[in-house]
């Protein structure tokens, strides 16, 4: 988190109204602060997706987070170029890092942007024995330029399923984005804010809440059985090898 995030003020919050969430009501066990990835999708200068993105930064940190932005400026589109690529290799070992992430698109052509889609297509869903996106808490929000729609957030959702992610409930899909922020790029007070607030601290709790349970969360019956005939097998192998 950089420090004009950690030194955000916030005109338009409500702050004793929103107290950081207590780990101790969600079990939680680590010590640590929730490390939280943020990804958007738009490559314009005046990129709403990213000013949504940053205003969600400086929420996750009144609210106790460790925070990283990916910027997908520099990421070359997925198969241009190896995987071991500075961008892709930052990309993947951020991805690794975070415990939940926060993803937001544009709405364009119905659907997520290219830009937000080629990160996602960069992460692979096994590495080795990491997978760098399995069972992390993911929350969904959408930008639009006209009336509101959900159609962004429901294919993030269908994403966030395909990559073995504990998508909250709540989302934000910011209807005439354009007019929701003010010349210095924060966020202007409404109920959109309001909801991004409720997305944000909704998110934090999910984290704590899964963040220590995920591998068991998500370990899986077909993968243990899988692993077993895998060790039979090797067994066996070695048993005819050492006649």
């Amino acid at each position: 988190m950089n420090e004009s995030i950690a030194s955000a003020t916030f005109p338009n919050l409500a702050e004793v109204s929103l107290p950081q969430p207590d780990p101790t009501l969600l079990g939680a066990v680590r010590a640590h602060p929730p490390r939280i990835l943020l990804l958007y999708g738009s490559l314009r200068p005046q990129s709403f997706s990213r000013k949504l993105a940053l205003e969600a930064e400086r929420l996750l940190g009144h609210l106790g987070c460790e925070t990283r932005v990916f910027d997908p400026h520099a990421l070359p589109m997925l198969d241009g170029v190896g995987a071991d690529h500075p961008e892709v290799q930052r990309l993947r070992a951020w991805s690794r890092w975070s415990e939940g992430q926060v993803w937001i698109s544009p709405e364009r052509h119905g659907t997520v942007t290219g830009v937000f889609k080629n990160q996602i297509d960069w992460l692979p869903l096994e590495d080795g024995s990491v997978r760098p996106t399995q069972g992390r808490a993911l929350a969904v929000m959408q930008v639009s330029g006209g009336s509101q729609s959900f159609n962004t957030v429901n294919t993030l959702r269908v994403l966030g399923r395909w990559m073995r992610m504990l998508t909250i409930p709540n989302q934000s899909s910011v209807a005439k984005a354009w007019q929701e922020f003010d010349e210095n790029g924060r966020m202007k007070p409404s109920a959109y804010y309001d909801r991004v607030v409720d997305v944000m601290e909704e998110l934090v709790k999910f984290t704590l809440l899964t963040r220590d349970r995920a591998d068991y969360l998500v370990d899986r019956y077909s993968e243990r059985k899988g692993d077993q005939e895998a060790a039979a097998l090797a067994r066996a192998a070695g048993a005819v090898a050492a006649r």
